[in-house]
């Protein structure tokens, strides 16, 4: 059997599921990875475990994503438009495929991702009913132009492990930030962050800390010292994962 490598791209609400990767079989369908692969499997009439999904990079659980990039080896014979017709015709209506086409047999979506672009959204006042679930409502008096100012401690390569939930880990935790925005909004704040990978609950750590710093509670020159320590409890508080979209990879 011949096998033909397709690439594209999935937007979803991650409200009602546990994170982008697959987990054990009785929760496979509470999974962005498991849905998929469900579809997959039903279209090639293949068992589940029979297709892997890979993605660019993992989301947790309540993270959104408006254009995540994977791949997958399937069989030949079908046209990346009906496999995504097929697909978006039975996943929810919280997960959507688009940009369906056949790639190099070599590509994969983790490895060879440059760079990853995620958004972080603040309300300061009570959102629409209709953005509720994709932005964090934080309704505090804070000091922007601080924030600004600190987030570009951030920039440049860096070790992270203080700004991230990872306990113990034998991989580097060593990564690049290129680019932090904090743009003011009608209704509140957009963090844009850009680099070329996150630890696990990064990017949720760093807002977090940069809420912190906006109401007084800590200062730029804690940031250095938080590098320094290398201590998860030294830095700011775990922002709401649904504040947080995956928004662009770069290749």
């Amino acid at each position: 059997m011949e096998f033909v490598n397709l690439r594209f791209s999935i937007e979803y609400e991650g409200t009602r599921y546990l994170g982008w990767q697959r987990l054990g079989e009785k929760q496979r369908e509470k999974t962005i990875q498991g849905k998929i692969e469900q579809v997959l499997a039903r279209l090639f009439a293949l068992n589940p475990e029979e297709i892997s999904v890979i993605a660019s990079g993992r989301t947790d659980a309540g993270v959104h994503a408006k254009e995540q990039v994977a791949n997958v080896h399937l069989p030949s014979g079908k046209s990346p438009q009906e496999i995504e017709e097929y697909c978006n015709q039975y996943l929810p209506e919280d997960i959507r495929i688009f940009h369906a086409h056949f790639v190099e047999e070599l590509f994969h979506s983790r490895f060879h991702a440059k760079t990853k672009e995620y958004h972080y959204e603040i309300s300061l006042q009570k959102p629409s009913v209709f953005h509720r679930n994709v932005t964090w409502y934080c309704p505090m008096q804070l000091d922007i132009e601080k924030m600004k100012e600190s987030s570009q401690y951030f920039l440049g390569e860096h070790d992270f492990i203080a700004f991230s939930s990872l306990k113990k880990t034998k991989k580097s935790t060593i990564r690049r930030i290129d680019r932090i925005e904090i743009q003011e909004t009608e209704s509140g704040l957009l963090f844009r962050f850009v680099g070329n990978g996150f630890l696990q609950n990064m990017i949720r750590i760093l807002v977090g800390t940069l809420i912190e710093v906006g109401e007084g509670k800590k200062t730029k020159e804690d940031i250095i010292s938080i590098f320094q320590s290398k201590t998860r409890q030294k830095a700011g508080f775990l922002a709401p994962a649904k504040g947080l979209t995956l928004y662009k990879v770069y290749y």
